[in-house]
This record gives structure tokens, C-alpha cells and sequence, in this order.
């Protein structure tokens, strides 16, 4: 709430940001002075949103700024992740201001520009058998009654004032330019702006930004808007003490609202969104590359031929001075490749499993590009950033894995996405009011809750949004979209969508489900836990090995596990046992932060770690023990950590599988069943083709590497703090 009520007082009164920013940054310089790391970060993100949205910030504040973030580039990470990702836009905002802002607008917006072609869009995902309607009721209201506002007119209109009063300062009567672009035709208006970017984008992409020359082009738009007498007036005679500076919001992104109903929803928006409206947005990099027909097998791949030729004429075999007929397969065939070559890749083996999916992708929106990513295949320019945002708890969790291990699976097939979209991941906790109270409040929040312990910041801003999402439901909506929206809910969410540039990487684990054990296992995976239950019915006794001589009838049932025990060495060990439980439960997360299993954030240069990635296994023992009074039998809980492991009934007791806490995702009459971290859909053996230059030599068989675990990353603040 305090970071909610700054950012609205910079925006309702811009004339103290000065004031604002200086209050921070002496907030920061005496957390570092004091190593109050805890609070580093959470300041640093309110200073940089601060100063994405305000004008008039002198270049002394921005120097102190940029070397304060130098500064912090000696701590661990994640501070000095973090703290790169605001140098690099501070030196732009500080070289051209206002920078920061007409992208933001542009990219969210998706505003038609050739000098700043990226788009982003944000998804908004809710299960409405998870999620109350009323829930879902209020927040499509609020967002149809924010993006009510903010027409393409208005967008560009904010732009254009941002840019000529950050570059311009007290010599832009920003009253007299409002009005002014207010009364402006669409099409001068669109003059207008594309002028403004074309401008600040030129200057920002030059290596030693000429300011002289980029104020006098600015002056020329602002004149040519106001006209030179009227300029000239207004400068000189506006008083700000009577004229106080109009405020120019920041428009919240362009948020689309979906109920997931389908299990191919998320790839269908996706494709939806690459779509261009019509072909004149459609750039030239993207034309380059039919993706629709590109299939990822590395023998499509582009290639250029080693010639053999000798260019002697003697050397040439008979008949090959006779040209082919034009329309011939023979002269098709001619035109694409060269005869007697070896074949040579283009680009890496491992194109099929790009940064931006499989690993820390670096920092987000650098400068000149909102994700960073560059180009991924030569000739396509990643230009679309989708940002996934899903409410619920951990049972919508498991169906994004769901979706997430799908689309990468898709991908192996069909190479569309990866190469034009930088896929970005955002969760908030929203539990069902009935549970609110009840004992599964935390079993839900798992996921929200180690984000949490993680995250101090994440766990501030994002997991208490819960109770203000329903208190929004309970009040009566207003249909009334013309009057001024103030929306908490929604400016939340703009801040965590727009900040949450480091993620934490969650493995997904897959499952491999046998009801028969002479037919083929059926597979899903899971992302937070795997319940086992025992059945009370019988399998047929043919199914079943006898049971031994002498063994007593007690609760549950009789288990064999096989599993590789997690050791400090990471050496592999195989643990097989054979027990009596009542069931078992396996969890993806720890259970407090001493433990060294479960997800972790990696810095930017390097892949993921994920030697210290364990299941842990919580299994109720039947204790059988004889007294006077006969037997009787007691339960204990074993737990254990495991990577792998194998589950297979002994006698003719069932069981029933629960994923992820979803009861619509129950496996009943299961025999065995098998555990393993997902691969990555794309990764295994391939086949190497090497022909030898001489003599025909057989296919060399690439060896067969570790596969690359499926991970998928959560956007946070910060990462995970230590």
C-alpha cells in the first residue's frame, strides 16, 4: 500500500518527483550504508518505476542513481542481477529521458512503430472451477473500466507529452500542449508521434548521444505544435505556481481476460497473438522465415555446401557441360544445392532449446529490445513478449506445468513460437472464499508460500492481494466506465508484471502410470505433489504374486520402492525396500528454507542448478508389534529424498493417485507407477551424419547426453534471496 500510494502521488503531482526521488535514493545509500540488503531491493524497484513515469528528474539525480547501482554490481546475487538490470536502463533514460516510458507505452499498447517494432501483451488466466464468479466478475470490471481509457488517441497522446516535457523541462507549457494535442486530428496526431519516437529512438541507438542536437529536434516538434509565437509566449509567461503541471499517466498494459476451459488454450492465444492484423504489420525479419513449414529437424536446417570442385574444365564428368531443361526437377534442384559438399550448420545444435525456455534468459527489456532475446534464427527478430499471468493455487499451477510441458512438446514438432516470442510467467495466490478459513488454506498456497520465503518483496506486494481481490469481489460493481478509474487490483498487478524480471525455476516432474503391467503405462506429470492412496478394493488374485506364508492381514498395503537416495556427493545410489503403508505422499518443494531441495534462481550467465533438485518423500510405515494383548499395529512417518523413484503394490491392494491436489486429475486402480524429473521434450539421442571424405563410413551415433530437465520459471522480484 505504501509503494501504491507513492507511485499515485507522483502521478497526480509531478512537480515532486524531484523531491520523491531524492527521498529514495537517500533511503538507499543508507540501507547500503547500514548493509540493510533486505530493503535494497524493494527501494530500488520503486525508484526505478518512479522514475519511468516522472519528468523534470535532473541528470545529477540520474548520475547518482546509475553509480549507486554500479556500486551494488560487488554484492551476490540477486542484488547485483537486479542491479544491472536498472543500470542498463538508467544509462539510457539518463543519455535520452523519457526513453523508458515511450517504450513501456509503445510495447504494451501495441502502438504501430517501425522505430520500436516489439509488442507485449499480458494474459490473464483464471479456472472458473477454482476461482469464484464473483471473483471474476470484478476483475474483468476493473479492467474494462481502466483500458476504457486508454484509446490509441490518448496512448500516443501521453507519449508525445512524456517525451517534450522530460527533454524540454520548463521551457514546455505542458497545459497548452495537452489541449493542443486534445484538439489534434488522428492523423496529426499520429504525425506528431511517430516524429517524437523516431526522434528519441535515433538518439538512443547512436554510441555518444549528441543531447544539443536532440533538444533543438524536439523544440521543432513542440513549435510546429504550438506554433513559434505561441511557444515562445507560453514559455516565457506560463507561471507554474498558477499553472500547475498536468499529471500524464502510465497506461496499464494490455491485459487480455481468459477462463481456462480448454487444455490447448494457452497455444491457441499464443498463436492468436503472433498473428499479424494484417500484412502491413507485418515486418520484413518476419517474412524472412516461413515458420509455419519449419520442422526442427536438424537436417532442415539452412546449410551451406564445401565445394570439391577443382574449377578444372578436364575434371568435370561427361555430360556436364548439357544444361537441364528450365522447368526440369533436375534444374530445381540445381538452384538449392550444390552436388559433392559437406554439409555445415548454420547456427548451434541446441537452436531447439532456446535461453528464453530452458534457462535464465538474462535481463529483461535491455536496452533497445523489452526480453533481451535478440535473435534466435538469422533473419527473425523476436518483437512479441507474452506475459502469462495465472490466479489460483497450486492446483491451477499444475495445469500451467500442464500447458508449459505441452507447448515445449508442440514445439518439437512445430518450430513457430520459440523463434518470435519471449514467454514470461507470473502466478498470484487466489483461493476460493470456502477455504479460505478451513485447514487447506496453506496445503494450497504452497507454491505462493515458498515464493514467498524467497521473494520478501513478492511476499508484500503479491501474496496479500488475496483478501483485497475478494473484498473487491463483495463490493457492488459500477457499470459506469466514463468517470476516472483508481484501481488497486489492477495497478498491482501492472507493477509485478513490469518488474518481475527474475524468475525461479521449478522442475517438473512426469509420472509414469501402470494399471496393467503387461500393457503400455499411461503418463502426466506434476509440479508441486503426488498423493497415494490405498484403495479399499481388491485386484484380482492372477494380477498378483501369492502373498508369503505367514504374513499377517494389517491396514494398508505391502509396497516395494526402488529409489535413488539423495547424497552430498551426488553419487548414485540404488535403495530398494520392501513395506507395509497406509500411503504416501511426495513433494517438489521444501518444507522450510534449511532444506537445499527444491527450486532455485541462477544468475544470468549461467544454467540452472539442478544437482540439488529432490523429491521429498513422506511415507506412514505400518509398525506391526506383539504384546499380551495380541498384535497390533501403528503408523510412522519415514521421509526420505529422492530424484527417481518406482512404486509398485505387492499384494492385491490398489492404488489411487491424486496430482498436483487436483481431484480432477485422480489415477484409480493403479498397480505401479514411476517418478522421474521431465526431460526436456526436445532432448536425447540424435543421430549425427558425418559422411567421411574418401570412403562411404556408416553413421557415427551421437552419444547419448544426460537429458536436460524441463524447468519452468516464475517471474519474482528478486529471485530468491539468501
Amino acid at each position: 500500500m505504501w509503494r501504491w500510494s507513492l507511485h499515485k502521488k507522483v502521478e497526480r503531482d509531478p512537480g515532486k518527483s524531484p523531491v520523491l526521488v531524492r527521498i529514495l535514493l537517500r533511503e538507499l545509500e543508507k540501507a547500503e550504508s547500514e548493509d540493510l540488503r533486505h530493503v535494497i531491493i524493494p527501494l530500488l524497484h520503486t525508484l526505478l518505476y518512479v522514475l519511468t513515469k516522472a519528468t523534470g528528474i535532473t541528470e545529477e539525480l540520474y548520475r547518482r542513481t546509475y553509480n549507486f547501482c554500479t556500486r551494488l554490481l560487488t554484492l551476490p546475487a540477486p542484488y547485483c542481477t537486479v542491479a544491472l538490470d536498472c543500470a542498463i536502463r538508467l544509462k539510457t533514460e539518463t543519455a535520452v529521458p523519457g526513453t523508458l516510458y515511450q517504450r513501456l507505452v509503445i510495447a504494451e499498447q501495441n502502438l504501430t512503430s517501425e522505430m520500436y517494432p516489439y509488442q507485449e501483451r499480458v494474459f490473464l488466466f483464471v479456472d472458473p472451477e477454482l476461482v469464484s464468479p464473483s471473483v471474476c466478475s470484478a476483475l474483468l470490471l476493473e479492467i474494462q473500466a481502466a483500458q476504457a481509457q486508454q484509446t490509441p488517441e490518448a496512448c500516443m497522446r501521453h507519449v508525445v507529452s512524456h517525451a517534450l516535457q522530460a527533454v524540454l523541462g520548463d521551457a514546455c507549457h505542458a497545459s497548452a500542449l495537452q489541449r493542443k494535442l486534445k484538439a489534434s486530428p488522428r492523423h496529426a496526431l499520429e504525425r506528431y508521434f511517430h516524429a517524437v519516437v523516431a526522434a528519441v529512438e535515433q538518439m538512443a541507438g547512436e554510441p555518444n548521444p549528441n543531447r544539443e542536437g536532440h533538444l533543438e529536434r524536439l523544440e521543432e516538434i513542440y513549435c510546429s505544435l504550438l506554433g513559434p509565437a505561441a511557444a515562445a509566449t507560453e514559455s516565457c509567461c506560463g507561471d507554474p505556481l498558477q499553472d500547475p503541471q498536468p499529471s500524464i499517466p502510465l497506461p496499464s498494459p494490455h491485459i487480455t481476460f481468459h477462463l481456462w476451459t480448454d487444455e490447448e488454450q494457452l497455444w491457441k492465444e499464443l498463436v492468436l497473438f503472433l498473428r499479424p492484423r494484417s500484412r502491413l504489420r507485418l515486418s520484413a525479419d518476419l517474412e524472412a522465415l516461413d515458420l509455419q513449414g519449419l520442422w526442427p529437424d536438424r537436417e532442415l536446417a539452412r546449410a551451406s555446401l564445401l565445394s570439391t570442385d577443382s574449377g578444372i574444365e578436364r575434371d568435370l564428368p561427361a555430360g556436364a557441360d548439357e544444361l537441364p531443361v528450365p522447368s526440369s526437377p533436375e534444374m530445381e534442384r540445381a538452384g538449392l544445392q550444390r552436388k559433392g559438399g559437406i554439409k555445415k550448420r548454420m547456427w548451434p545444435p541446441d537452436i531447439l532449446m532456446p535461453a528464453c525456455w530452458d534457462g535464465p534468459q538474462g535481463l529483461h527489456r535491455r536496452t533497445g529490445m523489452p526480453s533481451g532475446d535478440g535473435e534466435l534464427l538469422p533473419g527473425v527478430s523476436r518483437l512479441h513478449t507474452a506475459r502469462v499471468l495465472v490466479l489460483g493455487d497450486d492446483r491451477m499451477l499444475g495445469r500451467l506445468a500442464q500447458a508449459y510441458h505441452s507447448l515445449r512438446k508442440r514445439e518439437t514438432q512445430k518450430f513457430c513460437l520459440t523463434p518470435r516470442l519471449s514467454l514470461q510467467l507470473y502466478y498470484i495466490p487466489v483461493l476460493a472464499p470456502e477455504e479460505l478459513p478451513s485447514c487447506r488454506h496453506s496445503e494450497l498456497r504452497e507454491l505462493a508460500t515458498f515464493l514467498g520465503r524467497a521473494d520478501p518483496w513478492y511476499q508484500s506486494t503479491v501474496n496479500t492481494l488475496c483478501p483485497a481481490i475478494h473484498k473487491l469481489a463483495e463490493m457492488p460493481p459500477s457499470l459506469d466506465t466514463s468517470r476516472t478509474v483508481d484501481p488497486f487490483i489492477l495497478d498491482v498487478i501492472t507493477y509485478y508484471v513490469r518488474m518481475g524480471t527474475q524468475p525461479i525455476y521449478f522442475q517438473i516432474y512426469t509420472v509414469k502410470i501402470f494399471r496393467d503391467l503387461s500393457q503400455d503405462p499411461a503418463e502426466d506429470i506434476f509440479l508441486t505433489e503426488l498423493k497415494v492412496k490405498i484403495q479399499d478394493s481388491k485386484f484380482p488374485k492372477d494380477g498378483f504374486a501369492p502373498r508369503r506364508k505367514g504374513a499377517a492381514e494389517g491396514p494398508g498395503a505391502e509396497l516395494s520402492i526402488c529409489y535413488q537416495k539423495a547424497l552430498l556427493s551426488h553419487r548414485a545410489q540404488e535403495v530398494s525396500s520392501s513395506l507395509r503403508a497406509t500411503g504416501l505422499v511426495l513433494k517438489a518443494l521444501p518444507a522450510s528454507d534449511t532444506e537445499g531441495s527444491g527450486p532455485t534462481h541462477a544468475p544470468p550467465s549461467a544454467a540452472p542448478v539442478i544437482d540439488h533438485r529432490y523429491l521429498n518423500v513422506n511415507v506412514m510405515e505400518v509398525v506391526k508389534s506383539s504384546n499380551l494383548a495380541g498384535r497390533s499395529f501403528s503408523t510412522v512417518m519415514n521421509t526420505f529424498r529422492t530424484a527417481t523413484i518406482q512404486i509398485q503394490s505387492q499384494d492385491q491392494r490398489l492404488l489411487t493417485l491424486l496430482l498436483d491436489k487436483d481431484s480432477r486429475r485422480t489415477y484409480r486402480d493403479v498397480v505401479r507407477f514411476e517418478v522421474a524429473p521431465c526431460p526436456e521434450p526436445c532432448s536425447g539421442m540424435h543421430k549425427s551424419k558425418a559422411p567421411w571424405l574418401g570412403s562411404p563410413q556408416p553413421e557415427v551415433e551421437g552419444t547419448k547426453a544426460k537429458p536436460k530437465p524441463l524447468l519452468m520459471p516464475i517471474n519474482t522480484f528478486s529471485g530468491i534471496v539468501q
